[in-house]
């Protein structure tokens, strides 16, 4: 592959040679133009197994998705920018231990699988260990519906590592319901095996805990809303997370770094 360094900026194809950015990366790219055309891929036989990882990739990035929109309020302030990826990654996972559909249509059974999706970092360049280290613990009824987020005494400027700036932080409890997904051949995609409750969410926060004060413990409880009835098919996500701000004349500003947010439990 060839990488431009001269000073056109283009993307496109001139003759057999295609220009390109790649995401990520710096500068401009060529390559020359090739490869097959989208009907054979969609049709031709020496690319089943091409259509076959294409339809369970498409499953997995869904069942991500579901993930992402219920905890759609943390994301902008607790998740990096391969978020996407990386939890469709962990689906694929899933979805390669399922045993009973064919090649090309097995469930991402989440539900079976659940230990793949714990410790799961929102931000890989931010660990919630490496920023909040206080003792804690976490419990969930046994309805699932509800999950408790305990935090013993501590002293913040022994165990978190706030960023510049930080006055305050807050901590976070979050549910979120993800249901298992599995093939429908009526529609050619893999949908929700639980529509109903698949995505249902709740944020809970505690208060604005100073800094530089000894923290005096407590449960944060998140409840999931309308008293739902969870089936086997699918899994509560819990997640916690803390994130940082700065005080000014009673006003807090919510600071860009060092916000964290992990995968906990899943039950």
């Amino acid at each position: 592959m060839a990488r431009q360094k001269g000073l056109m900026k283009y993307v496109g194809t001139i003759g057999d040679v295609r220009h390109f950015k790649i995401k990520g990366q710096k500068g401009f790219f060529a390559g020359m133009v090739g490869g097959p055309t989208a009907e054979q891929i969609k049709t031709a036989p020496e690319f089943e197994r091409t259509r076959e990882n294409m339809n369970e990739f498409g499953g997995c990035a869904r069942a991500g998705k579901s993930v992402r929109t219920a905890l759609s309020s943390l994301m902008s302030k607790m998740a990096d920018s391969k978020v996407t990826g990386r939890l469709t990654s962990v689906m694929k996972k899933i979805n390669l231990e399922d045993g009973t559909e064919a090649r090309g249509y097995r469930k991402v059974e989440i539900s079976t699988q659940r230990t793949y999706l714990l410790g799961f970092e929102f931000n890989k360049g931010i660990s919630l260990s490496t920023v909040f280290n206080a003792p804690y613990d976490v419990e969930h009824t046994a309805g699932r519906d509800s999950a408790d987020f305990i935090v013993a005494p501590f002293n913040p400027v022994d165990l978190i590592a706030s960023p510049i700036g930080a006055t305050h932080f807050r901590l976070v409890n979050a549910l979120a319901v993800v249901s298992d997904f599995v093939y429908n051949a009526t529609t050619g995609t893999y949908d929700p095996d639980d529509i109903a409750n698949n995505e249902l969410n709740i944020v809970e926060y505690s208060a604005y805990i100073p800094l530089n004060a000894d923290y005096a413990g407590g449960t944060l409880t998140a409840t999931l809303p309308g008293t739902p009835t969870l089936g086997a098919n699918v899994t509560v996500i819990q997640c916690i997370g803390i994130e940082f701000f700065q005080e000014v004349n009673g006003t807090y500003y919510t600071l860009n770094s060092g916000n964290s947010l992990r995968i906990e439990d899943a039950f």
